[in-house]
């Protein structure tokens, strides 16, 4: 705007993005001055600031609670193939993750814009009374909560080397351990099929050794004379009990319990080899969080979140601190003027409420002023059908007093006694 003792700077397409983003009038501020254009370029600043951390903690949230389970630094995470240890990214979970980032960094910077644009400046004055911070009490929480939720995110991917190294620990303890119960479920199973087939093995050992010692006394007689009736003996006791090995280990029930030994240890072979998947399961966005405040401390993980409460909860602070400046005035000077070019008369303080709260009287003169043109105009038209009726009146009278027999026996006619 051109004045004579001043020239307000131009703004460019940033600043009023910015200026957007805050909640400011850009047409106040335009013709304001440029500390009041800083000002609100500032405020937007932080909020656009804030809506992109919260769309970047949220989408990394998102793909680290989405994307495939595996080791914390070999499986599906880090290759040497390329160099040393790198990131592989999964690219359906990092599209997703990506749109979920900008939707919940637009909300975040929505709920942000309200909560700035519906705080107000308080008394005007650089002090914080209490009345001004209860009542932007509600607003604190909100962007405290906020706040929280975008520094979490943040802390673990901050600490993102010493959380995996901890987490690749917890996950080998954790497939140790289901490898252990899986061990102790199954061996159970085993020990009763082992017992089982070991009575038979015990008899087939025993059958066995004797065979082999007849076979061996065999060999010896045959060499000293010819096959006599001693080797023959011997021959046929070989015979019966080659025969009798033959029938024990095609012995069906023996069979069967070999069988089922096999299907458990095939089972008991799968379970192990689903432990490292079991264990992969524990990469959650939760465990992470645990670690990181493990291997950081309560110290600095509170120190992390203070800060980002500090980015979240100064705007709001600084405009209950900030002293009233043209902009403020301007801005009060045309909400006025469009009151009272729309008729709207505020009498503050006017009465007290039940609670003894004092309230403002509201008077919509325009409202009142439209209603007074409709009362008197239903008025007027009550007034002239009044006048029309008895004017009716006068003129029947007449008709009347010229023809009175042709009004009795219209009189007389019934009102339902109508020939079609």
């Amino acid at each position: 705007m051109s004045r004579d003792f001043y020239q307000s700077p131009k703004s460019s397409r940033i600043m009023r993005l910015f200026w957007k983003a805050a909640g400011a009038d850009r047409y106040i501020l335009e013709r304001s001055t440029y500390g009041d254009q800083v000002k609100y370029l500032c405020l937007g600043g932080i909020i656009v600031a804030t809506g992109l951390m919260a769309g970047l903690a949220g989408g990394y949230a998102f793909y680290t609670i989405f994307e495939p389970r595996g080791n914390a630094i070999d499986s599906f995470k880090t290759t040497a193939a390329i160099g040393g240890n790198h990131d592989i990214t999964d690219l359906p979970t990092m599209a997703k993750a990506v749109i979920f980032g900008i939707i919940w960094g637009l909300i975040i910077f929505n709920i942000d814009r309200f909560i700035i644009s519906s705080t107000g400046k308080g008394d005007g004055t650089e002090d914080i009374t209490g009345k001004e911070l209860k009542g932007a009490l509600p607003r604190l929480l909100m962007g405290a909560i906020i706040a929280m939720t975008i520094s979490k995110p943040v802390e673990i991917r901050m600490f993102k080397t010493e959380i995996d190294i901890k987490l690749h620990e917890k996950q080998i303890e954790q497939q140790q351990v289901y490898k252990a119960k899986t061990d102790s479920v199954f061996n159970s199973e085993l020990v009763k099929k082992d017992k089982e087939i070991e009575k038979i093995e015990m008899e087939l050992s025993n059958k066995r050794s004797r065979y082999q010692t007849l076979e061996q006394n065999y060999i010896e007689e045959a060499r000293l004379v010819t096959v006599g009736p001693r080797a023959l003996a011997i021959k046929q006791q070989m015979d019966g009990l080659a025969a009798e090995i033959k029938a024990l280990e095609a012995n069906p029930d023996y069979l069967r319990v070999k069988k089922e030994k096999e299907a458990i240890e095939d089972r008991r072979a799968a379970a192990l080899n689903q432990s490292e998947k079991y264990a992969a399961g524990l990469d959650g966005l939760l465990e992470r969080i645990k670690i990181g405040h493990e291997i950081s401390g309560p110290a600095i993980s509170w120190f992390i979140t203070l800060l980002f409460m500090a980015i979240e909860l100064t705007p709001i602070f600084f405009k209950l601190m900030l002293i009233k400046s043209p902009y403020d005035y301007m801005e009060e000077n045309i909400k006025e003027l469009i009151k009272a070019e729309s008729g709207i008369e505020i009498q503050h303080n006017f009465y007290q409420d039940q609670q003894g709260h004092e309230r403002d009287k509201v008077v919509q003169h325009q409202v009142i002023r439209l209603l007074k043109e409709k009362i008197a105009l239903l008025e007027a038209q009550s007034q002239l059908s009044a006048a029309a009726l008895e004017h009716w009146k006068e003129k029947k009278k007449e008709s009347i007093v010229a023809n009175p027999e042709a009004f009795v026996a219209e009189s007389k006619v019934p009102h339902n006694d109508v020939t079609p």
